[in-house]
């Protein structure tokens, strides 16, 4: 029997992980997401074409590959079925190749009010919510609520629907002066669903276990990134699902028996989105420098990413909860014209030094830099690792005896073949 090795981000989200699946797609006859929702966006680029993908797994592009929506996962059908189309546009008849679970839940219109409401009741506290209703579904889910893809099988659907619509009506009733009107996205929402039906709707969790079962190699793959875990997350500033590789297990219908080999994939450096703690932040020119050379602005929302340098004491963390077995590092190449290099190895706390991440995500908490000696080379054209600069493989070397667990993809460059495997 195989076992289904696992994709996921180690730090904030946007590490790359559209590439690295994309890549490592033509390895395995199944790649299957396992939660989140739209508020994920897996940049894909191949030849001229730039494709974003936030709810289909990103081995779609490859032939012979099915790709599985998991009961993890909570999906917009207008958003999804936007996203099929734009695909299709490129010539791929992907009917045959996407499969969605019975179990994933819908988010509905009015998911996507509350998120809106919700956030602009928090005001200067607010979480920095992409709005896409991910926190209400998931709210409606564990509250026993929700509506399922299995239910646009039964023929009380839409007595269903009207029901949590009307529910989530008396919610917003709750946020006096904030003004909606879902009547258009509703529309169009009701058109998606009925067009979602070409799609296989089933119990994937048989599905992935019998193909398990018969030797088909799967790749799951996560979204958001590790420090965005609902449970191990910045909390409050996280996601609302399990990002890390236990959540593979509840969002594919998997015994932990079952999951291989686990890719940690990681910037060179770090970014992230929204608001809550960020300890190696940089507010000068460096962080602009970074933003413009890494083109670090949200593949979801457009926003500009918050960049700072390698954080070692998230890493470790999030490498020790994920039991990553491969590191991925991404975005080499946006480091190629710095002199010196710093990595965050430990940080102060109310005087002391601490080696170990926080509870609240590193609040209030000062950086110890490492320093390195950059390269000052330009890595895109290289394809092979003894071709690499010294003092880059210097840099490898170091994270590798930080973390105890070997670097074996390094992404130079956002296409395809811009990918050295060791």
């Amino acid at each position: 029997m195989n076992k289904t090795d696992v994709v996921l981000g180690l730090q904030w989200g946007d590490e790359g992980k559209g590439k690295v699946v994309d890549c490592l797609a033509p390895d395995y006859k199944v790649v299957a997401r396992f939660q989140g929702g739209p508020n994920a966006g897996h940049s894909i680029s191949i030849g001229d074409r730039m494709h974003v993908l936030h709810t289909v797994p990103s081995g779609i592009f490859r032939d012979g590959v099915k790709n599985i929506i998991g009961n993890g996962v909570v999906v917009d059908p207008v958003i999804l079925s936007e996203e099929i189309a734009a695909i299709e546009a490129d010539g791929a008849d992907i009917t045959d190749r996407l499969v969605i679970s019975t179990r994933a839940h819908l988010i509905l219109p009015t998911h996507r009010m509350l998120d809106a409401a919700s956030e602009a009741a928090k005001g200067a506290s607010k979480i920095g919510s992409t709005l896409k209703g991910i926190a209400p579904a998931y709210m409606d889910k564990t509250g026993r609520n929700g509506l399922r893809f299995g239910d646009l099988l039964s023929d009380s659907f839409m007595e269903k629907y009207q029901a949590l619509k009307a529910k989530h009506v008396g919610l917003l009733a709750q946020y006096p002066g904030f003004e909606y009107n879902i009547d258009e996205y509703e529309k169009k929402w009701l058109e998606a669903v009925q067009g979602l039906r070409r799609f296989e709707i089933t119990d994937t969790e048989f599905l992935v276990n019998d193909l398990l079962a018969k030797g088909v190699p799967v790749l799951a793959e996560g979204a958001q990134g590790s420090l965005l875990d609902i449970d191990f997350g910045s909390y409050p500033f996280v996601t609302s699902s399990n990002t890390m590789a236990a959540g593979v297990c509840t969002g594919l219908g998997l015994a932990p028996s079952k999951v291989g080999r686990v890719f940690g994939i990681f910037k060179a450096y770090c970014t992230r989105v929204g608001s809550g703690p960020f300890p190696t932040e940089l507010f000068d020119e460096t962080g602009d420098t970074l933003r413009r050379i890494g083109h670090e602005f949200g593949a979801t929302t457009g926003r500009p990413r918050r960049c700072g340098w390698l954080d070692m004491v998230a890493l470790k963390y999030a490498v020790m909860m994920n039991g990553v077995t491969d590191l991925i590092m991404m975005k080499s190449d946006v480091m190629d014209g710095f002199d010196t290099i710093k990595v965050a190895t430990s940080y102060k706390l109310d005087g002391k030094q601490v080696d170990t991440y926080p509870f609240d995500g590193g609040v209030g908490v000062e950086p110890v830099y490492t320093e390195i000696k950059g390269w000052k080379q330009d890595l895109t054209a290289i394809r092979d690792y003894d071709s690499l600069p010294a003092a880059f493989k210097d840099y490898v070397s170091f994270i590798e005896c930080e973390t105890g667990c070997r670097v074996s993809i390094i992404s130079i460059g956002p296409d395809r073949d811009a990918t050295i495997r060791r």
